[in-house]
């Protein structure tokens, strides 16, 4: 099958046989519903401005000359529609995303299918040889490799059928827009934003709803997030504060200038913005500024059954559940158990039979590390902290305690953010 850089540049000659022009670009369309764009024309590039000269005047497409069917004088130009796009000037070199292998790329050249006399757009290449194909190096080098036991690999084709283009100036990416792309992992799409620019990122996260948005937001530094929310509207930062478990939401706020913090503290849902408020007393690098609020408590009665049932309403609101904490009427802390022991228990059991009374905790004051060495030294998934009378705060989950010996991947890849 072709590729376009084998068709640009090419000399274009009308049905008398009289030079026209140079092949420069192929127009394809982009209908709704379609999987491969179709091409429709050509343009030509001559001395008096390019000449868009429709695919249905054309004899041969893939043959030294391109040759036309009519003169010259009788063709009558094409004219563009708005779904219509131009391959050399808005594919070529543009990045598109590979959902894939999770990461940024550039289109180095496109694949085209002949299919009942139509060309349609095929695949596209972000190969390095599709890129020497553009030099017009990839056969002699082909050869060289050949010569020395080490063919060229084909790889790095994609399926334009995976392909959708961003509204104007901006970059490809494979389709997963709208419900699709909430198919990937946040991590993933998190991964994908910090190869892109500033403009295109925020092409990306307008196309996400906003508990994607704000599962995506989650996963990179709060330095970061202040910088893909800064051009915002403050109603939609609000919401994805509200969406954001309380600690994330906490960082956010605390990286964003304090007048514009307490803008969108206000914004917000009072239960939200108290629980948020709350966590920005305490010192960055602590146990209570790095906790959630987020937990599960019951009363030492509730019963198994009983517990089993108050986790169905309130467990899709709760970053973690790990461990159900049992509280006093003062809401002193007083035992912890886990999932494992709560479904082994008998329905009727109360938890105050099957908790474990010796727990774990934090002060609201001590350290990230301190936090680290108690979750590693006791093998736990999350470690609650309480205030000086035993009332339980929030907790520390293994990530946020962690984050500081074991970086993300995120804070390696920062200073790439935006080219």
């Amino acid at each position: 099958m072709p590729f376009l850089s084998e068709l640009t540049g090419k000399t274009v000659a009308d049905a008398n046989g009289e030079r026209v022009g140079r092949l420069d670009d192929l127009i394809a369309t982009l209908r709704q519903h379609t999987t491969h764009p179709h091409i429709v024309a050509l343009v030509v590039g001559r001395s008096g401005g390019p000449l868009l000269i429709p695919m249905a005047d054309v004899v041969a497409l893939l043959a030294p000359v391109v040759v036309l069917n009519k003169p010259l004088q009788e063709i009558k130009p094409y004219t563009p529609a708005d779904h219509d796009l131009y391959l050399v000037r808005d594919v070529l070199d543009k990045q598109i995303i590979d959902t894939d292998g999770v990461r940024v790329v550039r289109v180095n050249d496109l694949e085209l299918a002949r299919v009942n006399g139509d060309f349609y757009v095929a695949n596209v290449d972000i190969g390095g040889v599709g890129l020497l194909r553009r030099l017009g190096l990839a056969r002699p080098v082909e050869k060289v490799a050949g010569r020395l036991g080490r063919p060229l690999s084909p790889g790095g084709i994609i399926s334009w059928e995976a392909v959708e283009l961003l509204p104007g100036d901006q970059p490809m990416r494979l389709r997963v827009p709208g419900d699709k792309i909430a198919d990937l992992h946040p991590a993933d799409l998190a991964e994908i934003i910090s190869d892109l620019s500033r403009d295109e990122s925020s092409q990306l996260l307008n196309s996400l709803d906003v508990e994607t948005l704000a599962d995506t937001l989650e996963e990179v530094e709060p330095d970061f997030q202040a910088s893909l929310v800064e051009g915002m509207p403050d109603e939609k930062v609000a919401d994805l504060l509200e969406e954001m478990a309380p600690d994330e939401a906490a960082d956010l706020l605390a990286e964003l200038p304090e007048s514009r913090s307490q803008d969108l503290l206000n914004l917000m849902e009072q239960d939200e913005a108290a629980d948020v408020r709350k966590l920005l007393t305490y010192p960055e690098d602590t146990a209570g500024g790095i906790m959630t609020t987020e937990f599960v408590a019951v009363r030492p009665d509730f019963t198994a059954e009983q517990t089993i049932a108050y986790l169905r309403r309130v467990a899709q609101d709760l970053e973690t559940i790990n461990y159900i904490y049992v509280t006093d009427r003062d809401d002193r802390l007083i035992g912890v158990f886990s999932l494992q022991d709560l479904v082994l228990a008998h329905p009727k059991t109360p938890v105050s039979r099957f908790m474990h009374e010796r727990v774990v905790t934090l002060s609201p004051l001590d350290t990230q590390d301190q936090a680290a060495q108690a979750i590693a030294k006791y093998n736990l998934l999350a470690i609650p902290v309480v205030d000086e009378e035993g009332r339980i705060q929030g907790i520390v989950t293994a990530d946020d305690a962690l984050d500081k010996i074991i970086p993300t991947a995120w804070k390696k890849r920062l200073p790439r953010m935006y080219r």
